[in-house]
């Protein structure tokens, strides 16, 4: 595992919202397009006066089959960043836990060396907390 592992683990999340945004989106548009209502009665004795609502949609089976696809699409993309996601977070549950604080600080908070320096122990500087971390990925 390296620096570029967890930069993908930060888009994998990235993407995994968006994706989900995506769908949402995509569902909206599924919904029925023409709404009405009208007046009928009953079809047995006793014939009452009653109010239904109708509804259509706009989209003939080519409009569905292409919702379909990019729904699907979607999901795919979705699954792939979720694999990614969970990937990294096996691997960062079987690092010691300074390394997983350090972790956490720089590359999914976005810290600089020097705060996440500050977080991790008052007494280390960034250059010690970067050369502790370049340390532990030379290692694996």
């Amino acid at each position: 595992m390296d620096k570029k592992f967890l930069e993908e683990y930060i888009d994998a999340c990235i993407l995994l919202k968006e994706t989900e945004k995506e769908i949402q989106e995509l569902e909206r548009k599924k919904i029925p397009a023409i709404l009405g209502k009208v007046k009928g009665s009953n079809p047995e004795f006793p014939y009452q006066a009653c109010s239904f609502t109708i509804s259509g949609s706009l989209f003939d089976d080519e409009d569905k089959k292409e919702l379909q696809k990019q729904r699907q699409i979607l999901e795919e993309r979705k699954a792939r960043a979720k694999q990614v996601k969970l990937r990294v977070e096996e691997w960062m549950n079987m690092m010691p836990i300074r390394m997983q604080r350090i972790v956490k600080y720089k590359f999914l908070e976005g810290m600089t060396w020097e705060e996440t320096a500050a977080k991790i122990s008052g007494r280390a500087t960034g250059d010690s907390v970067k050369k502790e971390f370049q340390r532990f990925l030379k290692k694996k």
